[in-house]
């Protein structure tokens, strides 16, 4: 029966209105099916991603998640249709949309799968204004009456993103990182697709503008139904967003789960190693903290080869026989998997006083120093000029022990006196010669 849908799916035209539905009732919006992406070809070949599968189900969040370089955006691109494959397909909707397709569904494609980029300052035009950027969907596929309706159309969708209408005849430059992510993601909804490939939206962003573009995309998802492939590195954002995650491995799916489920049974090594990375808030657990480092040497693939099983609890797990069992007995104990593991006993109080004892007399006595105890090079010279008045500033900063911005009072009080006594001297000297 797959067959026969794959064989079907390869002649259409257009996609259905709805996707398959499988065993569990969900309908499966996209189906990666065990590609294969190779980059170059002969001895220079090289193979970004190898037998990958998954599915992402329609109206939910799935992320992809792995170290730089092991093809997680390699996999966004080929959905977009931007890297071709070298084996396996792409489905969606049960359509193939991999390979060689009709122009009509080439442009359904586009029409329905967007995608917002990692680098928000590279994915727009700087010669374009934002009114263009964000209509050239709209120009492209005419999905607006009139000019009244398009103008209607781009300004509801740059209000949504929480920008302001004005902000349509400025250029890309103008604007903040965060700004200019809203800018792709305004672009991307006003074509009003149903799946969206988010590259790493938010890396490229300030801490405090994450949650907020991370809270609109959530936001488009509830009010539009939105389904997302987010495709990320940080594990603690990935928890917030997701409902489903696949970590991947030097181009291999190594294991899916729903998101509570992987962070409480990581049962791949390299999922633990992922969730063990975590940084820790507090700084005394982050330095007691025992990171666990994944090494691939584990795996004995020789005879028994791997296999990506779902082992239950729609958990799906890369590995051989013997690791299948493993990982099937400790998920079965039902006992939370500790990813994240803390070295026994606190800092030791010898630390601290081997450390007090390393420090010198001036070292403490800067340590002591008041925060504007900054002997500044302002107050030598405003004394300079006003040697009175820096005398008084410099036995007050005496008496508050700002004993830098003293000594640079003092300093600038002597050098402004004597220079004054020179002065009054030359010019008793000039009267005296002047009277004789």
């Amino acid at each position: 029966m797959a067959e026969l849908k794959t064989e079907q799916g390869a002649r259409a035209s257009h996609f259905p209105e709805h996707g398959p539905i499988n065993e569990e009732g969900k309908e499966v919006l996209l189906s990666i099916k065990n590609i294969d992406i190779t980059f170059g070809k002969g001895d220079s070949a090289v193979k970004a991603v190898t037998n990958a599968s998954f599915d992402i189900y329609k109206g939910e969040t799935f992320s992809l998640v792995g170290e730089s370089g092991s093809g997680k955006t390699t996999i966004g691109r080929a959905v977009i249709r931007v890297n071709p494959l070298s084996a396996g397909e792409i489905q969606y909707k049960g359509v193939r949309i991999s390979g060689k397709i009709p122009h009509s569904l080439d442009r359904e494609v586009i029409r329905n799968v967007q995608m917002v980029f990692q680098d928000p300052a590279a994915s727009l035009n700087e010669r374009a204004t934002v009114d263009y950027i964000v209509s050239e969907g709209l120009y492209n596929f005419h999905l607006f009456e009139n000019e009244a309706d398009r103008v209607q159309k781009v300004e509801n969708m740059i209000n949504e993103v929480g920008l302001l209408p004005e902000h349509l005849t400025r250029y890309p430059h103008e604007f903040s990182g965060g700004q200019r992510q809203r800018i792709g993601i305004a672009r991307a909804m006003v074509m009003e697709p149903e799946l969206v490939v988010a590259d790493e939206p938010i890396s490229a962003l300030d801490v405090s503008i994450r949650a907020q573009v991370l809270n609109l995309m959530k936001k488009f998802q509830r009010e539009k139904g939105l389904t997302y492939l987010f495709i990320a590195h940080d594990l603690s954002v990935v928890r917030f967003i997701s409902d489903r995650i696949g970590v991947i491995y030097k181009g291999r799916i190594v294991e899916v789960a729903d998101a509570e489920e992987l962070f409480n049974f990581p049962l791949h090594p390299y999922t633990h190693s992922l969730i063990s990375a975590i940084p820790i808030p507090d700084p005394l657990l982050e330095k007691n903290k025992v990171l666990y480092t994944y090494d691939p040497s584990i795996h004995d693939y020789s005879e028994d080869k791997p296999e990506f099983v779902n082992i239950g609890h729609d958990h799906w797990v890369y590995g051989n026989k013997k690791e299948i069992e493993e990982y099937k007995a400790l998920r079965e104990k039902g006992v939370p998997v500790q990813a994240v593991t803390i070295a026994d006993g606190p800092i030791e109080p010898e630390d601290t006083k081997s450390l007090e004892e390393e420090l010198t007399d001036a070292d403490e006595a800067f340590l002591k120093a008041p925060v504007h105890d900054t002997g500044s090079i302002w107050y030598a010279v405003l004394s300079f000029f006003l040697p009175l008045l820096g005398l008084i500033g410099g036995l007050i900063f005496r008496h508050y022990h700002h004993f830098r911005n003293y000594k640079a009072c003092m300093k600038g009080t002597v050098i402004g006196f004597i220079t004054l006594g020179v002065i009054l001297a030359i010019f008793l000297l000039l009267l005296i010669l002047v009277v004789v």
